[in-house]
C-alpha cells in the first residue's frame, strides 16, 4: 500500500489537478526518451539541479510512508575506484558465463559509465525503518525495496527532464559494495547509479540497437 505524496483527500475533491492532453503527451515523451545511459560527458551537474532532483525523489511513493531509501553521493575518487574494480571483476565473471560469439558480443557492450559520469549515487534500502511503523509490509517486507526502486525511477524521470542521463549499474557484488562503503548492517544495497549529461540522446534502448535484446511488449492479460 504505497503512500502517495499527493494522495486522495477524504470526503471531497480537495485540490484537484486535472492534466491536459498536451501534458499527458509530454509525460509519454519523457518516458520514451528515458534511457539507461552509459556514455557521459564530464560536465559537472550544478548544485541547484541536484537539489531539484532530491526534491523530486521526496515525491516518490513508499509503503506506509516509510521512505526507506538512502542515497549516498560518492565524491571520493578512491571509493569510486573501488566500485569500478568490483564492477570489472563481476563483469569478467559474467563474460565467462557465455561461450563463443555470445561472449564476444557481451564484451563488446558498454555496460557502465563509471569512468566518465560526474555523479555517482549508491542507493540503499533500510530494512527496518522506524518510519511507517510497519504499515503495509508485514506480509511483504520486500515492499521496502520496491519503494526504493520507485524513488530511483522518480529520479530517473526527473533527471531526464533536466536533460541529464542516468545509468543503473547492476553488475556488482552487493556485499562488496556495502563493505566498500561501510554501510550499516540493516541497509540493503539496491542500486548504483551514474548521473550526468549524456554524450548523445536516443529513444531506442542501447541493447536493442546493438542487437542483444529487442524491446518486447508488456504482458497484459485478464483473468
Amino acid at each position: 500500500m504505497p503512500d502517495d505524496a499527493a494522495g486522495d483527500t477524504p470526503g471531497g475533491a480537495g485540490n484537484e489537478r486535472r492534466f491536459s492532453p498536451q501534458e499527458a503527451a509530454l509525460l509519454h515523451d519523457v518516458l520514451r526518451w528515458r534511457r539507461d545511459v552509459r556514455h557521459f560527458r564530464p560536465d559537472p551537474v550544478a548544485p541547484e539541479v541536484l537539489n531539484r532532483l532530491q526534491a523530486a525523489v521526496d515525491l516518490a511513493p513508499s509503503v506506509g510512508n516509510s521512505r526507506p531509501w538512502h542515497f549516498l553521493r560518492l565524491r571520493d575518487p578512491a571509493l569510486r575506484a573501488r566500485i569500478a574494480a568490483i564492477f570489472e571483476a563481476e563483469n569478467t565473471r559474467a563474460a565467462d558465463g557465455y561461450d563463443g560469439d555470445t561472449r564476444a558480443d557481451y564484451l563488446a557492450l558498454k555496460l557502465a559509465g563509471l569512468r566518465e559520469a560526474p555523479e555517482h549515487l549508491a542507493v540503499f534500502t533500510d530494512t527496518d525503518p522506524a518510519e511507517g511503523r510497519g504499515l503495509g509490509r508485514q506480509t511483504m517486507p520486500e515492499m521496502l525495496t520496491y519503494s526504493t526502486v520507485t524513488a530511483i525511477h522518480t529520479l530517473w524521470l526527473a533527471a531526464r527532464v533536466e536533460n541529464l542521463g542516468l545509468g543503473w549499474v547492476s553488475i556488482l557484488d552487493p556485499a562488496a559494495v556495502a563493505g566498500a562503503l561501510d554501510a550499516p548492517p540493516h541497509w540493503r544495497f539496491t542500486a548504483y547509479l551514474c548521473l550526468g549529461y549524456p554524450r548523445f540522446s536516443d529513444d531506442t534502448p542501447l541493447l536493442h540497437r546493438t542487437g542483444w535484446q529487442q524491446n518486447t511488449r508488456a504482458s497484459w492479460s485478464e483473468v
